[in-house]
């Protein structure tokens, strides 16, 4: 849970911030035209991606949607959207996001696995996925299990070309059809450490009750030490043997106490979960500190794990925007263009001119500072030495916005001058 979750936050966190990233100069626009125009798209996206009509369900906006299908490609291996056409009163667009669970993606009927059907995929002879066999209802509901009926949904819509599902994963093999989950490298690591540590929870508790025991020559087992705790006023002439601080007990006659030591809580339980850890870490393409969320060697070693850590995440957020939200933006953009709120001369008639309307930047939460008065100077100097822009440290120290930024800055300052 720990490392799933952790992968969440520093990949997607609170969502990504959308900005339109105008081919200007081939679509013959000036900059001022261009700055109009990506600020009028980037409204009309905020007003579809942070409306909960954008979910067909209606429960999620657009950034919740994004948490949820990263996580379930962490933990099924992946995660299948659909993207229909539903018209609610009061929304501007039609277009839906139906998250699917991956469990539902299976082969009609439950058919074999062929060489153009694999695991609810079928492909053509090149392996372009023709349709996706949607079941109707999780294959674990025990109340439809002898009436299982599929859904087949085309992969690209007949007439614009736009795909009408996402299946999120991450592709390792060439011809791999389907994901795999996040864990299932150390799955058995962890089913194994986790029993490890509840043995040794239970031997901790066990050895709590453990305080001497009683030998006798007769061996009679009919002894009862019982525990003080458990102690409810019982009457004075109660013959049971008991302890209790500073107790004297007599015993009889060739009967001995010795006393117990079983050795818990286990001095090396900790060094072993961690050198587990490490290795499971490297699994996950997690630094150890990291995982368990502990900083304690050095700023040093800490800002090595970070870095490394930020390695991943940056990579991460690259395939989710490429693969998801570049995705949904395109089939968004169709709309938008062919209902009139976004005016893009070409868009339908030509594809380069497509794609020049279609440039996009999708910034997450900023990565975080160890030591910020030393990471403001740093971007400071990386700025004034011209191998960055504002916009670039904007984007990385705080994930805002440096062009939203400044108009705020310049009527702050002009107040405060006024003042």
């Amino acid at each position: 849970t720990g490392a799933i979750k952790t992968k969440l936050t520093n990949v997607v966190g609170s969502g990504f911030r959308f900005k339109a990233q105008l081919d200007f100069e081939f679509l013959s626009m000036t900059e001022e035209q261009a700055n109009a125009w990506e600020h009028n798209t980037e409204r009309e996206w905020r007003l579809f991606w942070e409306s909960k009509d954008c979910d067909v369900e209606r429960i999620l906006n657009g950034n919740a949607i994004t948490r949820l299908v990263y996580r379930q490609a962490k933990e099924n291996g992946d995660v299948l959207i659909l993207l229909p056409r539903v018209a609610v009163p009061g929304a501007a667009y039609t277009l839906k996001l139906q998250v699917i669970e991956a469990d539902r993606l299976c082969n009609k009927d439950n058919a074999p696995d062929s060489d153009t059907l694999a695991g609810g995929i079928k492909r053509d002879a090149n392996g372009a996925r023709l349709e996706y066999q949607v079941l109707k209802s999780h294959p674990g509901n025990y109340r439809s299990a002898k009436n299982y009926e599929w859904e087949i949904v085309p992969a690209y819509g007949a007439e614009t070309g736009l795909p009408n599902v996402i299946l999120l994963y991450q592709q390792e093999r060439p011809g791999q059809s389907r994901g795999v989950p996040d864990l299932a490298p150390v799955i058995e690591t962890l089913k194994q450490l986790g029993r490890f540590t509840e043995a040794e929870l239970m031997a901790a508790v066990v050895s709590g009750y453990f305080t001497v025991f009683v030998e006798s020559e007769s061996g009679d087992p009919a002894l009862s030490l019982t525990d003080l705790s458990d102690e409810t006023g019982a009457a004075a002439d109660d013959k049971e043997y008991k302890l209790a601080p500073g107790a004297i007990i007599g015993l009889a006659k060739g009967e001995k106490v010795h006393d117990s030591n079983p050795g818990r809580p286990n001095s090396a339980f900790d060094p072993f979960v961690q050198s587990i850890l490490r290795q499971i870490g490297v699994a996950l393409e997690l630094p150890f500190e990291l995982l368990i969320k502990h900083f304690t060697a050095s700023y040093s070693a800490a800002r090595a794990a970070l870095l490394e850590g930020w390695k991943y995440f940056l990579s991460e957020r690259r395939w989710l925007s490429e693969n998801f939200l570049s995705v949904v933006y395109e089939v968004w953009m169709w709309e938008a263009v062919a209902i009139g709120r976004i005016p893009a001369p070409g868009f339908f008639a030509d594809a380069s001119i497509r794609q020049a309307y279609l440039g996009s930047q999708w910034i997450g939460p900023g990565r975080g500072m160890i030591n910020e008065k030393d990471e403001v100077a740093a971007a400071r100097e990386r700025v004034d030495m011209g191998i960055s822009t504002l916009t670039e440290e904007t984007a990385q120290i705080t994930g805002g916005d440096w062009e939203r930024k400044h108009p705020q800055r310049a009527r702050e300052h002009a107040l405060r001058k006024e003042a």
